[in-house]
């Protein structure tokens, strides 16, 4: 039972919050503003996406997964690399950032934060990943919310 509660913190959530984040960039956002907005969605996931390559390329903490060093199976899905940055913290992050950037809806935002943090302990606790790794993919995938700031200067001209 403990397994299968991990697996879904680690791997599950990742359904509810592309729903929940499909959701709001689609029906939270009036329609004169979509495309402007899934522009600025657009170009801050690839800027995220390019980051956490480029870093995760250049520095990387260590070159064994935590279930890997510990001796033992993992406890979620992953792929087959050192780790650094979670790419599941990133790309969640990234989503409730365009969320709120782009509808302010808070609840919904807050929701997403919510299960974000349980999708980094699920990584964590699953051994897939070091708390390392998922805060950074949560650090660079706030570097993309720069491009929500065009969306603000914008607005103010």
């Amino acid at each position: 039972m403990q397994e299968f509660v991990i697996r879904i913190m680690a791997d599950g959530l990742a359904i509810p919050i592309v729903l929940i984040g499909s959701y709001s960039l689609i029906f939270k956002i009036p329609k004169s503003q979509r495309f402007e907005a899934y522009k600025r969605v657009l170009m801050a996931g690839l800027t995220v996406y390019l980051l956490a390559k480029l870093i995760g390329a250049v520095y990387q903490p260590s070159s064994s997964r935590p279930f890997e060093v510990i001796g033992t199976v993992a406890g979620a899905s992953f792929l087959n690399n050192p780790g650094f940055p979670s790419d599941h913290t990133l790309f969640f992050t990234a989503i409730a950032c365009a969320v709120w950037f782009e509808t302010h809806q808070k609840n919904i935002t807050i929701i997403l934060v919510i299960l974000i943090i349980l999708v980094c302990l699920g990584r964590v606790i699953a051994l897939v990943h070091t708390p390392m790794d998922v805060i950074g993919g949560v650090v660079i995938a706030l570097f993309g919310s720069v491009w929500y700031l065009s969306g603000k200067l914008g607005k103010t001209k």
